[in-house]
């Protein structure tokens, strides 16, 4: 699992996506907080990249509409440079109301995983 992509198991495929979908904006939130600056979208996939340990990496293209989500929110400000090497970049922020969202998050992850790391430790898997 190396770029993020499940082996054949489609049900392992589909399991993946579903959590998946319910933790990006959690470490979207995660990478703007810690940066403590702007960033542009590559920006953010290359830091997940890094740090996520190429479990949610290989999946830049979904960032933006969470991304976008997430500004219409009110848990992320965004705006736009012109750039040196291309066309001009959206850059993102976490608002105050982002950091309180990602408190709030982080916590009930924290109590979910653990939760499900309690029940896990009973089986073989």
């Amino acid at each position: 699992m190396v770029d993020g992509e499940a082996p054949g198991d489609p049900h392992l495929r589909k399991f993946q996506k579903e959590l998946s979908a319910g933790t990006v904006a959690l470490a979207l939130l995660a990478v703007l907080a810690a940066s403590g600056e702007p960033m542009y979208g590559y920006q953010i996939a290359k830091r997940l990249e890094q740090v996520g340990q190429g479990v949610l990496s290989g999946k830049q293209s979904a960032l933006y509409p969470v991304l976008r989500n997430l500004q219409a929110a009110g848990l992320l400000d965004s705006f736009v440079e012109p750039s040196d090497a291309g066309p001009p970049r959206r850059y993102y922020r976490i608002t105050d109301a982002g950091h309180a969202a990602l408190r709030d998050w982080a916590a009930a992850w924290r109590a979910t995983r653990d939760s499900v790391d309690a029940v896990l430790e009973g089986t073989r898997a």
